[in-house]
């Protein structure tokens, strides 16, 4: 049995709250890092932006940012900076679309596609004399992560040594759903400015595909983008489509490298169909740490605890204990 029942992480105070647990990393949590930036050219005739931070060390780790996030993204450049001073390189990914340069084509990123990431690992890979490569994925990310381990059946042998996903949509409907709500209407269109913008761009670019202004405006929900944009563009009917064939809950019970999902029951954007509570108990390689509070992405503390960053030392101490 792989759940954990005993974390640490305990807040107090305004933590407790959600929605400032997961507000609070975007305003309080900014570090400086100093980035040098490789383009990766991938063999569809795209590109990937990697921004690496290194100390000089035999491992790095491979971070993957959630949706419309960046390597700039606060929980991106916090866990680089706990990762660096613990000796751990680092290699920030900047999804299709995400380094403030559009990608070239209509296809972009998305929370099942794996190809990208199998691409970085096998650059890193023949490029780097790296010992052992771990992958930290958040949100999106992470369920690109979880997939791409399920999927591929790695042994920690191959490829990845660890891994670790931070409050991911295993069952992308059942977010999308969540993210529906009401209560979480300020999430929503927050991302939906962000895509919108993109969606826009692609039509621009491609003003003979299927993407038309009108559609762009009256989209409303991650259903609605989904079928507008998602959907089409990468090859699958629908939204329902999509999200059945993308999500990373039915890939865990393959997962063969020591991996570790850090998820909170009182995240705005999951349902309980995100939380693979049965998938942990029958995979001993798939560890599911459970918390009460923590948010999307959150899990903030107070400076005299873990010096505010509980989610960073967790992520460190996982991936220590693994190389």
């Amino acid at each position: 049995m792989a759940l954990l029942n005993n974390t640490t992480y305990n807040p107090k105070y305004l933590f407790k709250s959600k929605h400032f647990n997961t507000a609070y990393r975007t305003f309080f949590h900014d570090y400086n890092i100093d980035y040098h930036r490789k383009r990766l050219e991938t063999k569809d005739g795209d590109f990937l932006d990697l921004d690496f931070s290194t100390v000089d060390s035999p491992n790095i780790t491979i971070i993957i940012h959630g949706l419309e996030g960046s390597s700039n993204s606060s929980y991106v450049k916090s866990l680089t900076k706990v990762l660096n001073e613990q000796l751990i390189d680092v290699v920030a990914i900047n999804l299709r679309g995400c380094s403030d340069e559009p990608n070239r084509l209509l296809s972009s990123y998305h929370s099942g596609k794996t190809d990208d990431l199998e691409e970085v690992i096998d650059h890193i890979k023949n490029n780097y004399n790296y010992k052992y490569i771990h992958v930290v994925g958040f949100s999106l990310g992470g369920n690109i992560t979880l997939k791409y381990l399920g999927e591929n059946g790695l042994s920690p042998t191959s490829k990845v040594q660890s891994a670790v996903a931070v409050s991911v949509p295993c069952d992308l409907k059942g977010s999308s759903e969540s993210l529906a709500k009401f209560s979480n209407k300020i999430y929503m269109q927050r991302f939906l400015i962000s895509l919108k913008k993109k969606s826009f761009h692609k039509l621009n670019m491609f003003p003979n595909s299927f993407l038309t202004k009108e559609k762009i405006e009256n989209a409303k929900s991650f259903f609605d983008f989904d079928n507008l944009y998602t959907a089409p563009a990468h090859g699958f009917k629908d939204a329902f489509d999509y999200w059945k064939k993308s999500s990373s809950k039915q890939f865990i019970p393959n997962i063969k490298v020591p991996t570790l999902l850090i998820t909170s029951i009182d995240d705005p954007f999951l349902s309980k169909t995100c939380i693979p509570i049965q998938e942990a108990k029958s995979n001993k390689q798939f560890h599911l740490e459970l918390t009460k509070y923590g948010g999307h992405v959150g899990f903030n503390s107070s400076k005299s605890n873990y010096n505010g960053l509980w989610l960073e030392q967790r992520i460190a101490n996982f991936i220590k204990n693994h190389k």
